[in-house]
């Protein structure tokens, strides 16, 4: 990890395994410019080799969680050939990737509004956890523009339906309606929001950490998978996990509570 990021801070707790990055540029509404993309991928990576980490929390400084895409930076790129715009769009691209592959579970803590490319980051973690007074959507069509690495992501999500209909017309959703269309896990009242999102992902830290990874791995490996395949992959996980450390004095445990 760099020691100092210009668009995030990071921060391990050491006792609980959380490692909370917080996009922090909230007089731009932590709006995404390619610097940031760095930085996040850049951090990402550290805290999948770091193996005190047990869960990413991804949070917004400020009254926002996400805006999108910088806008100004996209148009001083106006001149722009293909080449450079493909590259640009391959480095987002490739940080929605890496927030799959990542071994430990990602937790977006969700507060203000996360719109467009905001709303994409949000959907690219495993897990959204929204303060009731949170906003959702992919305005990307209002301004001639189209929610593209996310579509793979939302439509898994909330369904082809669904997802056609919300790129289409750019509305935005409240938590709860994002709640009810699966887009977000857990809707919690925004003075309890801070508290119940920590003791979330605590509890989720809790877990065996070789479990997470390796269900995390099996649920992204087998998404394309034939039915066929995918009980085959669950078999081999299967056989790999039972080699763990964690599941051996699970087990242990376990049998030791049903002897007394």
């Amino acid at each position: 990890m760099s020691s100092t990021y210009q668009r995030l801070t990071v921060r391990v707790d050491e006792a609980t395994g959380i490692c909370q990055i917080t996009l922090n540029r909230p007089e731009k509404r932590n709006a995404i410019d390619p610097l940031m993309v760095d930085e996040l991928t850049d951090a990402l990576a550290w805290a999948d080799a770091d193996d005190r980490v047990r869960v990413g929390l991804l949070r917004g400084a400020g009254r926002d969680f996400c805006a999108g895409l910088d806008l100004t930076a996209l148009a001083e790129m106006k001149e722009a050939q293909i080449e450079e715009h493909l590259a640009d769009a391959d480095a987002l691209g490739d940080l929605v990737l890496l927030m799959r592959r990542v071994r430990m579970p990602l937790i977006a803590g969700v507060h203000g509004n996360a719109l467009a490319g905001g709303c994409g980051l949000a959907t690219a973690c495993d897990i959204i956890l929204a303060s009731d007074d949170a906003t959702f959507g992919y305005p990307e069509v209002k301004v001639g523009f189209v929610p593209a690495m996310v579509m793979a992501i939302l439509r898994r999500a909330v369904g082809e339906k669904r997802a056609i209909e919300l790129a289409l017309t750019g509305r935005s959703l409240d938590a709860h309606e994002a709640h009810r269309l699966g887009l977000v896990h857990h809707v919690f009242p925004a003075a309890e929001f801070e508290e119940q999102v920590e003791a979330y992902a605590t509890e989720l830290a809790e877990r065996s950490a070789t479990a997470l990874a390796l269900t995390k791995r099996l649920l992204y490996e087998t998404d394309a998978a034939s039915f066929e395949a995918a009980i085959r992959a669950g078999a081999e996980m299967n056989a790999l996990a039972r080699q763990t450390e964690d599941f051996r004095q699970g087990v242990e445990k376990f049998l030791k509570r049903k002897r007394s």
